[in-house]
């Protein structure tokens, strides 16, 4: 008489477009910045479809969420960095606008 051993189910495959999410995600906050979060949002959007569509034959649910907790990380980041860089460009221009000047080296003289 042979034992009854349990049928092991094999776990199921990842979704490519999570693991893409979760890599464009991580290259969002090294090589390509704004690129890489964008990419990440929307693969990971797309991946989180694929494997609810999928039922249950799919994985990869986890990397789908932290490619898109990354890749809004990386947008929001990108923004902020935007919106200081523009001020920063702008500031000079501002301040020769409202001083009356025609150059902006009497106001940073003065302020030395």
């Amino acid at each position: 008489m042979q034992p009854n051993y349990p049928q092991y189910q094999p776990a199921p495959q990842n979704s490519t477009l999570a693991i893409i999410s979760l890599i464009a995600a991580i290259c969002g906050f090294t090589i390509f910045p704004f690129f890489g979060s964008l990419v990440a949002v929307v693969t990971g959007h797309m991946a989180k479809g694929e494997i609810a569509r999928s039922g249950g034959t799919l994985g990869g649910a986890g990397a789908a969420t932290w490619g898109l907790v990354l890749g809004y990380i990386g947008l929001g980041l990108g923004v902020i960095f935007a919106c200081i860089f523009a001020i920063l460009f702008a500031l000079p221009f501002i301040l020769v606008a409202t001083s009356g000047q025609s150059s902006l080296l009497p106001i940073v003289a003065g302020l030395v």
